[in-house]
């Protein structure tokens, strides 16, 4: 039982709302849960209130203008959430008294925030989602002129954010060597959190009857879409599992909002696969369960390249979590966390990966095997309240080193 006033958090995300965030959203909702006051600052979706509590947090929203697509409209864009951001927290840590400011990145320059209040002697939590300078490199042209200067910039940021923060949480190993090695931080003060699915995601979902009728074998794909996530690769093997494989009784849903909408149709349309396909966009929690529910075999078709060799795909255990066999490419964090519970392709090769989703086709078996071993692997250590004992002793550990 923790003894005196809940320890205050003020946590900001920018790069999605809340809580659609699903790590932002367990964070808040453990900590809130285990006796701390949680206040979350995020980007406010259409329909959402500009305050309220969600599940004991207490969400203060702000609207995001449309900045568009390219790097100067991520400069600007980094620049309004590191604004805001900071006014948020200002108004809470004036009105209502804060004592740890816990940051999600992207973007690093959200560090910026916290200066201030560190300089009285609050406690500062850096979350590190995603690797900026390798997410630049992935999703920008490394060759152009000036990119040097960015991917600098965004490096000295992402240390900037190390170094300020008492406290470094990260996904997975990877990125536990790299806050060590390239950002300097001491062991002792990085804490690996992974993402993962809450052990109630376990239970049975029933499948959706319509998209069950639409063919034989049902594949699925979820997350958000950029050109790193690598939903065209997809879409190229699916093509293949058709031309090369000669298998056409098969249906794909994507569900997801999708960053440029139309490449991926025109490219859909350009392999003669459009009717086949089914960009679902976002869908709530409920929806999207009961649609993966329906899927044969679940896909992580994320290339390789700088960012994703190092990432921990949360598509790939929310799969798990619902018993579905995955096929997924070769890279160091989906071995990671599939084990031996998926089935993987050649990296960045859409053929291996036909011919990775026809077996399955052709083998029931070894599909419902691999569904059981998935299911098995996150029951067993990668659910969430694994990493949410660890979340709560980070946060126990600040919480005594601020009463000393």
């Amino acid at each position: 039982m923790r003894r005196g006033k809940p320890l205050r958090v003020f946590m900001a995300v920018a790069n999605n709302p809340y809580p659609r965030d699903t790590r932002v959203r367990l964070e808040a909702e453990s900590l809130s849960a285990g006796g701390f006051e949680v206040t979350v600052a995020a980007p406010r979706a259409e329909g959402e209130a500009p305050t309220e509590v969600v599940n004991g947090v207490k969400v203060i929203r702000y609207r995001m203008p449309n900045f568009g697509v390219g790097v100067g409209s991520y400069v600007l864009e980094f620049a309004y959430v590191t604004l805001t951001t900071f006014i948020a927290c200002m108004k809470e840590w004036f009105h209502f008294g804060v004592d740890v400011i816990h940051l999600h990145n992207p973007p690093d320059s959200l560090v910026l925030a916290a200066v201030l209040p560190r300089l009285f002697g609050k406690k500062v939590v850096f979350d590190h989602h995603d690797l900026a300078p390798e997410l630049y490199q992935t999703k920008f042209d490394g060759g152009r002129a000036g990119s040097r200067l960015v991917v600098g910039s965004l490096r000295f940021l992402e240390w900037l954010s190390c170094r300020l923060a008492h406290q470094v949480i990260v996904v997975n190993d990877s990125y536990k060597r790299i806050d060590i090695e390239r950002n300097g931080v001491s062991e002792s003060a990085v804490t690996i959190v992974r993402n993962g699915p809450p052990l109630g995601q376990l239970e049975r979902v029933d499948p959706d009857p319509d998209l069950l009728a639409r063919a034989s074998f049902i594949i699925g794909y979820l997350g958000n879409i950029a050109k790193q996530d690598g939903v065209d690769h997809l879409l190229k093997a699916l093509h293949q599992l058709q031309s090369s494989f000669g298998f056409d009784d098969w249906f794909a849903v994507i569900i997801g909002p999708i960053e440029e909408p139309s490449g991926l149709t025109e490219l859909a349309t350009e392999l003669g696969i459009s009717s086949k396909i089914w960009f679902a966009g976002y869908r709530p929690v409920e929806e999207w369960r009961r649609l993966l529910a329906t899927v044969d075999v679940a896909c992580v078709p994320d290339p390789s390249n700088p960012l994703n060799d190092k990432s921990t795909m949360v598509k790939m255990m929310e799969y798990m979590a619902l018993g579905k066999p995955v096929v997924a490419y070769d890279l160091p964090e989906n071995r990671a966390t599939g084990g031996s519970a998926a089935l993987y392709a050649r990296a960045s090769d859409p053929h291996s990966f036909a011919a990775e989703l026809n077996l399955l086709r052709n083998n029931p078996q070894v599909a419902h095997d691999l569904g059981d071993a998935a299911k098995e692997r996150v029951r067993s250590g990668l659910a969430w309240e694994f990493s949410e004992v660890k979340l709560l002793g980070l946060y126990e550990n600040l919480e005594r080193s601020l009463r000393n």
